[in-house]
């Protein structure tokens, strides 16, 4: 007996998914990854630039982190709303709108003349890709069958993850040729390509049931999350007691209350609370936020080491951040096998606790440390994190049926961007607020001839402001005062990277502890069956 196949266009042939969409779905993939790599790779991609700019710009160590996250914060801010109107409006029109943003603001931040006008051109980047990012994952699941699904959603995890660590070899490539405006003017032909790529292959989806929006909410969850992460990174400069910090934590205390109390009431709202009632969306969360936290803010403090302390250039200490990159690439795609076997909690364990070893490998570098110590540490992160993304991200968008897709991937990036702009606030702010009272003077004061004390006390603010205004007051004594001058540079130097290496390894600590605590909650309480097919909510 003859049997039939059935024709290659039929709903069971495609799983319910249009005919034209499946055939292409992993042109789709590919390009949907692409707008990805792009706009996480602007997060973690002007790290090594850091130095450059402090010289360029005359920023100073608080604008240089604000310069790293007013797109983060932006970016995590917008993306609730941004999900919902891809949702509401269509995913493909949402995207294409925030590429175009983006590249336009990145060549305004190419020919920046000020640390302000960066910050600013970086934070309406972020609005711009906070309407890519949601697209991006929502589009992915309404073109893939379920049996595929986890795997595209571990691919696409990956290279969230990996785009973050290539970022830093990115910037050291086109320092090493270019100014450093080229940072950003690079970003326009990577746009124009995946923009161009998006017309013929990326199908339209949206929500069918055409929701209104919650624009109140949206304004309250923004609102909310500038005053925290604002307080966080101006307390170290302001000091933690200034009426101004204590009143933006107030600030942002009161606008996230007023968000959870509106989101209960309201009848449409852009995330509703009792989601996280589900243990896979809320453990999902917490584990994306502080994976994120711990590893936005690891590159922050490592690329500044290795150009500052180690004094490696932006290409050299990129290439030295790699082995992370490879790790994520490696082992992501691989995750859904590996869950598997494993299941999901003791994947997601082993995933946090070899990232928190990594951190206390970070903990332990000296001044002069040897590269394959760092190495090591690089890697763990990279392999754990590459174990923690894929299951918890599918702990969150499973909870959530396809309708709900952009809401759901929204609030997945959500966690991710809010734990990598918040982890390079405290850790930064851990590190400039410990820096001053580690930085120990006496050698420089030894090595300065008694007519020149009345100079180094004009400085000494200066040199305790950071160890990037540090080394510029290095430089200068060391310019100026010629050959007599070099012992007091070389003094100034070696106190300023021992207050840095000393501040840094506390922070790591801190992300370490962060790690051990919230992954031993996550994996208590997350599905086991959640990474490989849990049902929609």
């Amino acid at each position: 007996m003859t049997t039939t196949r059935p024709p290659e266009s039929s709903s069971e042939e495609t799983y319910g998914i249009p005919p034209d969409v499946y055939h292409r779905r992993k042109a789709i993939l590919a390009t949907m990854c692409g707008c990805l790599v792009i706009i996480v790779i602007a997060v973690s991609s002007l790290n090594v630039a850091l130095p450059t700019l402090q010289r360029a710009l005359g920023a100073s160590p608080t604008q240089l982190q604000w310069i790293i996250d007013a797109y983060a914060l932006v970016f995590a801010g917008f993306l609730l709303p941004a999900g919902a109107l891809g949702d509401r409006f269509g995913r493909k029109g949402t995207l294409q709108i925030g590429l175009v943003i983006f590249a336009v603001c990145s060549a305004v931040a190419s020919q920046a003349t000020s640390a302000t006008m960066l910050i600013g051109a970086r934070a309406v980047m972020g609005i711009g890709a906070a309407l890519v990012m949601p697209a991006t994952l929502s589009i992915i699941q309404n073109s893939f069958p379920p049996h595929e699904r986890n795997k595209a959603v571990a691919t696409w995890a990956g290279l969230a993850g990996a785009g973050a660590a290539l970022g830093p070899l990115m910037s050291g490539i086109v320092l090493e040729h270019f100014w450093w405006g080229a940072v950003f003017f690079v970003n326009l032909p990577l746009v124009g390509i995946v923009l161009v790529a998006s017309v013929p292959i990326v199908p339209k989806s949206k929500d069918p049931n055409g929701h209104p929006l919650d624009p109140i909410g949206a304004l309250l969850s923004v609102l909310g999350l500038v005053g925290l992460v604002f307080a966080i990174i101006q307390g170290p400069e302001w000091g933690w007691s200034d009426g101004r910090v204590l009143g933006s934590f107030a600030a942002a205390a009161v606008f996230l209350v007023s968000f959870v109390l509106w989101e209960l009431r309201a009848e449409t709202p852009t995330l509703d609370p009792r989601l996280f009632k589900l243990r896979g969306f809320g453990m999902g969360s917490l584990a994306i936020t502080t994976i994120f936290f711990a590893m936005f803010g690891m590159f922050f403090l490592i690329t500044q080491y290795l150009q500052y302390v180690q004094g490696y250039s932006p290409l050299q200490a990129g290439i030295r951040t790699l082995p992370s990159a490879v790790m994520m690439i490696l082992v992501s795609p691989r995750n859904p096998a590996i869950v598997a076997r494993l299941g999901v909690r003791n994947t997601m364990r082993i995933g946090f606790l070899v990232a928190s070893a990594g951190l206390v490998q970070f903990a332990l570098l000296g001044v002069h440390t040897p590269y394959w110590h760092l190495a090591l540490g690089i890697m763990c992160t990279g392999l754990g994190m590459a174990l923690v993304m894929p299951p918890a991200t599918t702990g969150i968008i499973s909870s959530l049926p396809l309708s709900k897709a952009g809401v759901g991937s929204a609030v997945n990036d959500v966690t991710r961007e809010v734990g990598g702009a918040i982890g390079i606030a405290v850790l930064g702010s851990v590190l400039n607020s410990l820096y001053s009272s580690k930085l120990d003077l006496s050698g420089v004061t030894a090595t300065v001839p008694p007519p020149f004390a009345g100079q180094l006390a004009k400085v000494t603010p200066v040199i305790k402001e950071g160890v990037g205004p540090a080394f510029g007051v290095a430089q200068q004594v060391r310019q100026q005062a010629g050959p007599i001058g070099y012992p007091v540079a070389d003094a100034i130097h070696a106190a300023a990277s021992e207050a840095f290496t000393s501040s840094m390894s506390t922070a790591f600590y801190v992300a370490a502890a962060v790690l051990v605590v919230s992954g031993g909650v996550a994996t208590s309480f997350i599905p086991d069956q959640s990474a490989v097919g849990a049902s929609a909510h």
